[in-house]
């Protein structure tokens, strides 16, 4: 387990729920005008893009490092703490220089071990305690998260967490990125006392989503929400589709229900959500390997072969029990299951070889 401490001491589990902001650091006026507002409501983290890595060259890529002036004035005039991505060492030398209070790793550098270890050593040449947030890699691998994780423990970070942020998918989805939840709650059993913070905006990618996205991270026990808030969001230069404006957000917040259930009720509740995910693999399973049971069965069916043929079940028994006997399974509990699957593999067979059409 690693040895971490709180993200923010000084602020409550109820004022650290939620950090907002837009999506990009635009105009000193537009960044302003957002934490004004986002302030008057109660949020207590400020976050706001200064360097955006696009996936196309000639989109908007951030304002760069003048933006953390305007940062700095968010902090002077509300009382907010503020947040930035960073994915270079001179993205977090520059942001420390203007006592950024948190940074944030995006998607496309924790995938990236090179670009994590060079963020790693140059926070711990800094000697600063800054807290340091790692969004999940674009694609589903629950290693490369934690590996992210680990080198920044490995320079000395003790003030960590991780965002969810969903995961990158070819095609259409309802999802800008498919949420894969199983993922971070394997996080969660991987370091129990690592806080989680979810990511609707992303994974969303549309602001009718971000409620019920809210709702579901909350009732799955995740600490927090990091949400895209623009003063005028159908305008922002960058991901308008998925902000709010601080009004809706507020407003969203409060309708919000959070659970209050005890750690042990918690932990229970993430390894039954483990279980029905496993459920959902094997009946994926056993339907791909039905359909391959009934390409035999046409096999079959064109050479005249007969269906069962129990030199071929004998042997597949006595591997299976085998090797589920290294994998301390009771030998006759598998003798079950697989007798199961057999008769129901047969089943299909016939259906196929007395099927006039197929």
């Amino acid at each position: 387990m690693l040895e971490l401490q709180p993200i923010f001491p000084n602020l409550s589990d109820q004022e650290s729920l939620v950090i907002a902001g837009p999506c990009s650091a635009e105009t000193r006026e537009q960044t302003l005008a957002t934490a004004r507002e986002l302030a008057d409501y109660g949020i207590k983290i400020f976050r706001a893009g200064i360097w955006k890595p696009r996936t196309k060259p000639g989109g908007f890529e951030g304002v760069g490092a003048p933006a953390l002036e305007w940062l700095k004035e968010v902090k002077e005039t509300t009382g907010m703490l503020t947040s930035c991505e960073v994915a270079t060492r001179a993205h977090v030398e520059q942001a420390l220089e203007a006592g950024v209070d948190m940074l944030w790793i995006g998607a496309r550098t924790s995938a990236n071990p090179f670009a994590m270890q060079e963020i790693a050593d140059t926070l711990k040449d800094s000697g600063k305690d800054v807290p340091v947030m790692v969004k999940n890699p674009v694609n589903p691998d629950l290693e490369l998260w934690v590996g992210a994780v680990q080198r920044l423990y490995n320079a000395g970070i003790r003030r960590l967490g991780v965002i969810h942020r969903g995961f990158s998918v070819y095609g259409k989805h309802l999802y800008r990125n498919v949420p894969q939840w199983h993922i971070p709650i394997e996080m969660r059993l991987r370091f129990p006392n690592m806080p989680i913070v979810v990511d609707p905006s992303h994974i969303g990618g549309k602001r009718e989503l971000i409620a019920p996205l809210s709702q579901q991270a909350l009732d799955m026990g995740f600490n927090g929400l990091i949400i895209e808030s623009h003063c005028d969001p159908d305008h922002a230069w960058s991901d308008a589709a998925q902000q709010l404006t601080p009004e809706v957000l507020n407003f969203i917040l409060h309708t919000l229900v959070i659970r209050d259930e005890k750690e042990t009720t918690e932990n229970l509740s993430l390894l039954r959500q483990q279980i029905d995910r496993i459920d959902n693999e094997l009946l994926e399973t056993l339907a791909r390997r039905m359909e391959v049971s009934r390409e035999i069965g046409r096999y079959k069916k064109l050479h005249r072969m007969p269906v069962v043929q129990a030199t071929r079940y004998n042997d597949v028994i006595a591997t299976r029990v085998n090797a589920g006997k290294e994998m301390q399974m009771d030998p006759e509990f598998l003798k079950t299951i697989l007798l199961a699957i057999h008769d129901e593999s047969v089943r299909q067979q016939i259906e196929i070889i007395n099927d006039r059409k197929s």
